[in-house]
């Protein structure tokens, strides 16, 4: 069993596997399984390992469907490792990186992460010289890849690497610019003269605003709008202070009434404390109108009780109230309820 172990276990992460599978494999290598009582074998070492943190269960009220009963799924601990590299050569970089990190985790002392370490105490020797460039294009040139201090999915190694090895991305020059976002503004009114800007999450109701803008019948008359385009805007916000001079803007935030919307705006209020980012009641308070409409929520959506509390907060008792009903029924209100022909009934 150890062997099984040790051949999945990888150095850097976790990994999960199915018991069922794993008893699978020893199955098809002993002939004589169900005659040694395989299985009361293979339930002590599933727990000797996990008594030794090899091994640790996944609660999720799943098991194996035997007995005695294992969980379904494990995690399979990260394999320890002896120290590997050289301390008189990690002394020679200890002027730019601070290898303690590396001391109380030896399984982080790769021959990968040692080579990109290098890669970035070569780029430190001269890096007055450099201009400031994009996180991807810096990554790629360290690293060999745009996407490795990004992607923590594919690249689980570089999640936390600067942590790691404490240099901030000042140091490397490279700078994570905002993504571009689609926007209107007022006809007859310049950049100077943006204060108000409305971001709204679905293009539908993007075109109904300008429609209701230009005809002034958009709640707080903002001089701007932008299309959040869902969960995209927490990554292009700080895209907007690229183009509009630095000034207090008042921001207000209209999205769907579910879960994903909630947690959108609160992500922006909390990442961007220093805007006055706030939503927008009058326009949430028209879909709480349309109650009739409500639908399912989408699957897959994560639904935060944090992200909820925070924005409920934003309303009265009695708005509240219903919004808490939605939650239960697991229902949503779409920001496609407001149209051109159903905003006529507040005009």
């Amino acid at each position: 069993m150890r062997g099984f172990i040790a051949d999945i276990q990888h150095p850097n992460q976790k990994k999960k596997i199915n018991i069922n599978d794993l008893e699978l494999q020893l199955r098809k290598l002993l002939d004589d399984y169900f005659e040694m009582d395989g299985y009361s074998l293979f339930y002590r070492a599933i727990e000797t390992l996990q008594a030794e943190g090899q091994l640790i269960p996944i609660p999720n009220n799943q098991y194996n469907g035997r007995t005695p009963a294992l969980a379904l799924y494990y995690w399979v601990n990260i394999k320890v490792q002896t120290l590997k590299w050289d301390r008189l050569e990690m002394m020679k970089l200890g002027d730019q990186f601070d290898f303690s990190f590396y001391e109380r985790h030896p399984e982080w002392q790769t021959k990968d992460e040692w080579n990109r370490i290098q890669h970035v105490y070569t780029f430190l020797q001269s890096s007055q010289e450099r201009e400031n460039v994009s996180y991807e294009e810096r990554s790629l040139e360290l690293f060999g890849h745009e996407k490795f201090l990004l992607d923590n999915d594919s690249f689980p190694d570089g999640k936390g690497f600067l942590a790691r090895i404490g240099v901030s991305e000042e140091q490397l020059k490279m700078v994570n610019y905002g993504e571009p976002f689609v926007f209107w503004m007022k006809q007859g009114k310049e950049i100077k003269d943006i204060q108000r800007v409305l971001i709204v999450e679905n293009l539908s109701f993007f075109h109904t605003s300008i429609k209701l803008l230009e005809a002034s019948q958009l709640d707080y008359e903002p001089e701007l709008i932008i299309y959040g385009e869902g969960t995209k805007i927490e990554r292009s916000f700080s895209f907007f202070f690229r183009i509009f001079p630095p000034k207090p803007y008042l921001f207000y935030y209209a999205g769907d009434l579910d879960a994903a919307g909630y947690g959108i705006l609160i992500r922006l209020i909390e990442k961007y404390s220093d805007c006055c980012i706030q939503p927008a009641l009058k326009i949430y308070r028209k879909m709480i109108q349309c109650l009739e409409q409500r639908n399912n929520q989408k699957q897959g959506q994560t639904q935060n009780s944090k992200y909820r509390d925070a924005f409920f907060q934003w309303f009265t008792a009695e708005e509240q109230v219903l919004l808490m009903q939605l939650w239960q029924e697991n229902k949503r209100i779409p920001q496609e309820v407001l149209n051109i022909e159903t905003w006529r009934r507040w005009m």
